[in-house]
């Protein structure tokens, strides 16, 4: 697979203008693209580096580690081997809001702004609209912007997310937060999908989350072509790289076949504020760090790499 395929007589504003366009005439969502690209205001990129890389170490570490590689927002997520060798939720389902209002405070200490959740639970799943109402109340009392939630592997209800994404977006509507989906292999596992799903809910709390690697790794797919039919539906990304060879494995942004230029192109460039969830930071072919401080050199050449790209595309002339 060829992800670098992509012509490069590609325009800028031919494409988002196009797109967005398109988009807009079929869909109730704003559109990502202004009356002419001069016009169009820089997206601001939220580095989020999630917990979740650091899972065989404790939380407390976790958040050490994100703020001293150079982060000022967090992702929470999923689990966390701590002190005792047990791995213990970043927060449990059943949580009361007041549990995760104080591990928001406890790291706005640290220096770390808190901007995304996992739910832990599928759209599809008997107890979804259960968990995820109590998920939206544990992440608007933490002040956490956006929920994560994404689809089963072999599968994804369409039918059934949009009824369930009706439901919940008002929910978090009330609770001041947005609802966000990405891709996870199966008939969910594209950002074109996930946009059409995004677009029949119709709701202004719910939108696309987007995660490269996944749709490459589980689809095989490449996520530049995808990205450009979904672009005005994202609102964050899971930030995740891919190789094929030599070895078929997710790693961290830079490390892989994906060329981040292309995928953060088509929205480097909406006006809107995005959180990039740093899900997958590791090297290829390495084994994982033995020690936290190998976490924190992967997470920040990670921030570091993806800081350089966007800056190069948000610098260029738009003339």
């Amino acid at each position: 697979m060829n992800c670098n395929s992509t012509p490069t007589s590609f325009s800028r504003r031919s494409f988002l203008c196009t797109t967005a366009k398109s988009l807009a005439a079929t869909s109730a969502l704003p559109s990502i693209c202004q009356a002419e690209l001069g016009d169009r205001k820089p997206t601001v990129f939220q580095h989020a580096c999630m917990t979740l890389p650091y899972s065989n170490f404790p939380l407390e570490r976790a958040l050490t580690g994100i703020r001293t590689a150079g982060f000022r927002h967090v992702a929470w997520g999923v689990r966390h081997r701590e002190t005792s060798g047990e791995q213990v939720p970043v927060m449990a389902e059943d949580a009361p809001p007041g549990v995760a209002k104080a591990l928001g405070i406890r790291c706005r200490d640290m220096g770390l702004e808190p901007v995304m959740m996992f739910s832990t639970i599928y759209p599809e799943d008997a107890k979804a609209i259960k968990v995820l109402t109590q998920r939206i109340k544990q992440a608007a009392a933490a002040g956490i912007g956006q929920l994560l939630t994404f689809g089963h592997t072999q599968g994804g209800n369409r039918t059934l997310w949009i009824e369930r994404l009706k439901v919940l977006g008002p929910i978090a509507r009330d609770h001041g937060l947005m609802i966000v989906v990405k891709q996870h292999g199966g008939t969910t596992g594209t950002g074109e999908a996930c946009a059409e799903i995004i677009r029949e809910v119709n709701d202004p709390n719910v939108f696309v989350n987007y995660d490269a690697g996944n749709v490459m790794d589980y689809l095989n797919l490449d996520p530049i072509p995808d990205i450009r039919k979904c672009a005005s539906a994202i609102r964050s990304f899971c930030v995740k790289d891919h190789r094929d060879w030599p070895k078929d494995q997710d790693c961290g942004p830079g490390f892989g076949e994906i060329d981040h230029y292309r995928l953060m192109e088509p929205v480097a460039f909406s006006g809107l504020t995005m959180p990039l969830a740093y899900e997958n930071i590791s090297a290829p072919l390495l084994p994982q760090p033995k020690t936290p401080e190998g976490v924190d050199a992967l997470a920040r050449r990670a921030r570091e790499f993806l800081e350089t790209v966007i800056d190069g595309l948000q610098h260029e002339s738009p003339n």
